[in-house]
């Protein structure tokens, strides 16, 4: 017979790998409505919206509230994440390529993929810093990139999960379709919920000592 607290941790396990199937489900009708390249940015910034809220016990009409976010942030969500979209786009093609041009081309390569890493770590923080805070549009990389360098470890956390998710996508394709992107922008909005608060309290204890 299975414990009664153990029951409650499947249940609670099975609930929030639905909540991210969900999700994964809104990100990619929804970016599909506005032909990827528009769809992009608002359907990326809603999710990191909904996430929070879930993340924060909030009670959410999923549907309904993703399309109200998606039309309300639709130009400001892509002046600010279509640019790191097309970045990254680059520097990927960049890496196949120098990558296909063998040993020749192997400092190259690396100083592509360091850029790439940069570039991860940074945008690993830009989604939950736009649904948690009220900033000015130009500030949100510069804040993303200063907490990437001054949380080394944290950054290596979301990195590390980030890159967990992209191996076992890589496994088995069909879960970038069912819960993977999902899964990303949830666990990485719930682990920068708890950054970023401990950011807060650190920047308060400061302030009052």
């Amino acid at each position: 017979m299975n414990h009664p607290a153990t029951s409650i941790r499947i249940q609670a396990a099975c609930s929030e790998l639905i909540w991210a199937a969900r999700l994964n489900l809104l990100w990619i009708l929804f970016t599909l409505a506005g032909g990827v390249i528009l769809g992009l940015g608002p359907a990326t910034v809603a999710a990191y919206t909904l996430a929070r809220r879930h993340a924060r016990g909030e009670s959410i009409q999923a549907w309904t509230e993703f399309w109200t976010v998606y039309r309300r942030e639709f130009v400001r969500a892509s002046l600010l994440i279509l640019p790191v979209a097309v970045l990254a786009t680059v520097l990927v093609g960049n890496y196949l390529y120098f990558s296909a041009l063998g040993p020749g081309s192997g400092a190259l390569r690396i100083a592509t993929f360091l850029a790439l890493v940069v570039l991860a770590g940074v945008g690993a923080y830009l989604g939950p810093l736009y649904a948690h805070y009220d900033l000015p549009l130009w500030a949100y990389i510069p804040k993303a990139s200063l907490l990437a360098l001054t949380r080394p470890a944290s950054s290596v956390l979301l990195l590390f999960a980030l890159a967990a998710i992209a191996f076992v996508t890589s496994v088995a394709p069909v879960l970038a379709a069912v819960i993977s992107i999902g899964a990303w922008i949830y666990l990485n909005t719930w682990l920068c919920l708890r950054f970023f608060e401990e950011n807060e309290a650190r920047l308060h204890s400061k302030g009052n000592s």
